[in-house]
């Protein structure tokens, strides 16, 4: 699964791809903050990016592998960000709560969820989420 450069980035910036999420997916860049990094995940997860939502997942909470094997049954539909506390270039901690909206066989869903980031160095981690309803 793959996106064309001069699209819209998945994350609904208003970005292209290539000016947005796709140097963090594609060349290794690291997202400056935390709302970046929740961006940018969501994009991992629309493009079925296994190796990306790893590689962001903090080791002290990230599985041992993803199986997005059925992420074609998928339609992403889009994102927004509800709220962001912390999580900006001096910070140390994140919280980004976001809704998530997709299909699967027509029937509409929504992902609603508070997610901690932590920094280490000069990179963000997914720490881990709560799912609100």
């Amino acid at each position: 699964m793959g996106v064309n450069t001069d699209s819209a980035c998945p994350c609904g910036s208003g970005k292209t791809y290539v000016a947005c999420c796709g140097p963090y997916l594609d060349h290794g860049q690291r997202p400056p903050t935390a709302e970046a990094l929740m961006r940018s995940r969501y994009s991992g997860y629309v493009l079925a990016r296994e190796d990306y939502l790893l590689r962001t997942w903090h080791e002290s909470t990230r599985p041992e592998t993803l199986d997005l094997s059925d992420a074609s049954q998928l339609n992403w539909l889009g994102l927004k960000i509800v709220h962001t506390e912390a999580g900006g270039f001096d910070d140390m901690q994140g919280v980004v709560e976001f809704v998530a909206r997709y299909k699967i066989g027509g029937k509409a869903h929504r992902l609603h969820e508070t997610s901690r980031f932590v920094r280490e160095g000069e990179q963000w981690f997914y720490l881990e989420g709560d799912f609100r309803k």
